[in-house]
């Protein structure tokens, strides 16, 4: 979550994870890039904290294991070293909170020696969110990138002159600014976050 003016990280005292569901979409077309549009439900059920805001994303803790992720067990980390360009998915909600699958290739990887946003260039290939989003969209960011059966990222930017492209960030950069230093990620729990 970042200021709009400056493009920095906005300092966060305390937040919630709440419910959401994705009522339309906005197609991206070339110089004009789309967006999801939600409400957040009306019980309003908490499920979890935010705590730190970083240019890799909102860190909290759930208070339950969600129940509408895709994985019934962890999945591995796939780290930078083991990222390779070719064929990926990309999960993310296009309606309600279903979280689907969706075909992607990485199309460049950038060698970093430091954390950064931009590690992978992905292109959008799944014609069904091709033709419902034309790729890339606004409120994607955060959408899990799994390559071999790991999670390797999370989507970050789309190209403005190029929806149907973008960035992505290696999950390695994520998982270390988050403190975690496991081999395995719950996808479940990281795909709900991306959902509400």
């Amino acid at each position: 979550i970042t200021d709009m003016n400056t493009q920095t990280p906005i300092v966060v005292g305390s937040g919630e994870i709440v419910q959401s569901n994705v009522t339309s979409i906005a197609k991206s077309q070339s110089g004009e890039p789309g967006e999801k549009r939600a409400h957040f439900l009306k019980d309003h059920r908490i499920l979890g904290n935010i705590e730190r805001n970083t240019s890799f994303g909102i860190f909290g803790k759930m208070s339950d294991e969600p129940q509408n992720g895709l994985y019934s067990t962890p999945i591995p980390v796939g780290l930078a070293n083991e990222v390779k360009e070719g064929p990926a998915e990309i999960l993310t909600v296009l309606e309600g909170q279903q979280i689907q699958r969706f075909q992607a290739e990485i199309v460049h990887i950038s060698q970093q020696d430091k954390p950064a946003t931009k590690g992978l260039v992905i292109r959008v290939v799944d014609p069904k969110l091709l033709d419902k989003t034309g790729g890339i969209v606004q409120g994607m960011s955060g959408s899990p990138i799994i390559q071999n059966g790991k999670l390797i990222g999370a989507v970050t930017h789309v190209f403005v002159n190029d929806p149907k492209s973008g960035y992505g960030c290696f999950i390695e950069w994520m998982l270390r600014d988050a403190g975690i230093m496991h081999n395995k990620l719950s996808l479940k729990s990281f795909s709900n976050l991306k959902a509400s």
